[in-house]
């Protein structure tokens, strides 16, 4: 069902959100002023993303988890309670994305599947971005 497929993207995204947030305030390295960048562009974007999410599950008349124990459940993005070093955080975050990039596929198969265009095409949108992000982490890594 699509809104499930948006419920754990909500969950992971926020959980995303909040990894890049806790990176971006914790970094520390010779390019700290990069990686300060880069994880404060993630975490604005991931942000931007929660709203539509949660409201693109109303319309299709489920509620939406609201919860840091609800989020905790369903995210496929694990917490993070320790600062690592820079490029572990890097390294993580271009794991999570990987998984949020999947999860986009899935829910976008299902929305086209359902007729459901507009979700579909945030769907579409979210996909590119995460690319860009996969993008950008990996070449930071190099």
């Amino acid at each position: 069902m699509l809104a499930d497929n948006l419920k754990e993207l909500l969950a992971t995204t926020f959980a995303f959100y909040l990894k890049a947030q806790n990176f971006h305030w914790n970094v520390e390295a010779r390019t700290f002023p990069q990686d300060h960048e880069l994880f404060g562009d993630i975490y604005s974007d991931a942000y931007s993303a929660v709203d539509p999410l949660a409201e693109y599950i109303r319309s299709l008349d489920e509620y939406v988890p609201g919860s840091f124990k609800r989020f905790s459940e369903s995210t496929q993005v694990a917490d993070q309670v320790k600062i690592p070093k820079a490029d572990l955080m890097i390294k993580e975050l271009l794991a999570d994305n990987d998984k949020i990039i999947e999860m986009l596929k899935d829910a976008f198969d299902v929305a086209t599947k359902d007729r459901q265009q507009g979700i579909a095409n945030f769907l579409a949108d979210r996909m590119s971005m995460h690319g860009k992000w996969h993008w950008q982490l990996s070449a930071t890594l190099k």
